[in-house]
């Protein structure tokens, strides 16, 4: 065993760790860097995946958080292919799985998710994929070499920008999900419903309603998707988007406070003084929405990174970012999206849904809770200024749907 030393521990090499190290470091932190990630690729862009990577419009290189020589250029030692398997936060001590021992001083847990794996009859087979990671995207690459037909199983963004990128292509694609309508659960089924037309306007088969029975195919060779109602959907392969879970298992191990992810405050840190937690695992007290939060997506791993490494140096910056989405489907449409609302009492239209140009305003109480905008960004500048704001936005409405008026002092 050998034993090495880090004043900065970074556990993950995702976005939230790339950018952990480079906020440390342009904060003027000098001591020793140590990022172990288990990928065999350093942090990486994960959104392109299902856009223009795997269309092939951007190679490997394009999609790098940085080059590669920018570890050594920042002193950041880097170990892909490598996990930390036992943390003792008491000793700040690490175990690695190339049986190395690491003493550190502050530590950032950014172990993020793992796909959720559907369980059916037939999951076995070959052609079933599942997307996460560059290596998974270059599968897909391969398959389209070939195929003509794709079933995607879930109406959320792994299935919806998929099919889009995919029919992109020239592939045949059918959408099978338990939904009703394509992304209803976040934004609600006339938002949904919007997507939806655009998918289906471009020749994508959209299914809902369905649940997954099982594969068939001959040999070990996916060839078609059975749902529970019967439907059967005929395919050359098959990607699963069921969500993900996130990765608390190391957090678990050590002793730190768990929820759905590990418990950190308003400035990222765990109930183990000096060991922070970013991204999909952090469940975060938001001073925004005065609840904890846990959020799956890059943008908010990316600055909670910036955050950590702040905090990690004893800076005391509580985490006030508003939470940004943005997806869009090929070149067809995109979304921008502040929030995230897991419920609301209403939701008032700026613009057209029916003319693509549209923000919707999710009100819960008399707080603005969530909005989305298609083509109006300006109007979501708005949004994030009365999401942290804590605006009582009663009265209002009128005002926010009348495309006429002039809603940039609203507060």
């Amino acid at each position: 065993m050998a034993e090495r030393e880090a004043d900065f521990l970074i556990v993950g090499a995702g976005l939230a760790a790339g950018n952990c190290a480079r906020h440390l470091r342009e904060q003027g932190a000098g001591g020793d860097i140590l990022m172990v990630g288990r990928e065999p690729d350093p942090p990486y862009n994960r959104p392109p995946l299902t856009k223009t990577y795997v269309r092939g419009e951007e190679s490997r290189e394009d999609i790098m958080f940085r080059p590669a020589e920018w570890y050594a250029e920042q002193r950041v030692d880097l170990l892909t292919r490598t996990s930390v398997t036992a943390l003792d936060v008491a000793a700040r001590t690490a175990k690695l799985s190339n049986k190395d021992e690491v003493r550190f001083d502050k530590a950032l847990l950014a172990t993020g998710s793992n796909v959720r794996i559907l369980r059916a009859e037939g999951a076995q087979l070959d052609g079933i994929h599942y997307l996460r990671t560059i290596g998974n995207a270059d599968a897909l690459r391969e398959e389209l070499e070939s195929a003509a037909r794709v079933a995607l199983i879930g109406g959320s963004y792994i299935g919806t920008e998929l099919s889009a990128s995919f029919t992109k292509l020239g592939k045949q694609c059918e959408l099978i999900m338990l939904e009703a309508v394509t992304l209803e659960r976040f934004y609600g089924p006339e938002v949904g419903r919007f997507f939806q037309d655009t998918l289906t306007s471009h020749g994508v088969r959209v299914h809902g309603s369905q649940e997954l029975a099982r594969f068939e195919g001959s040999g070990d060779r996916v060839e078609r998707v059975v749902t529970k109602s019967g439907l059967t959907i005929d395919c050359d392969f098959v990607v699963i988007g069921a969500g993900v879970t996130p990765d608390v298992a190391l957090a678990q191990r050590a002793g730190l406070e768990t929820n759905t992810g590990v418990l950190v405050d308003r400035f990222l840190e765990s109930s183990a003084p000096g060991v922070f937690a970013a991204g999909d695992i952090a469940e975060y007290d938001s001073v925004v929405h005065d609840r904890r939060l846990r959020i799956e997506h890059w943008d908010v791993a990316f600055n909670q990174g910036k955050y950590a490494a702040l905090n990690m140096l004893g800076q005391q910056q509580e985490y006030d970012v508003v939470p940004y989405f943005w997806s869009d489907l090929a070149d067809w449409t995109s979304m921008e999206y502040v929030g995230p609302a897991s419920d609301w009492d209403e939701i008032w239209i700026r613009g057209s849904i029916a003319a693509g140009e549209f923000t919707a305003f999710y009100v819960k109480g008399p707080r603005l809770a969530a909005a989305l905008t298609v083509g109006r960004s300006d109007d979501l500048t708005v949004a994030s200024r009365l999401l942290k704001e804590k605006t009582d936005v009663g009265g209002m409405r009128a005002r926010i749907e009348d495309t006429s008026a002039d809603i940039a002092e609203l507060g």
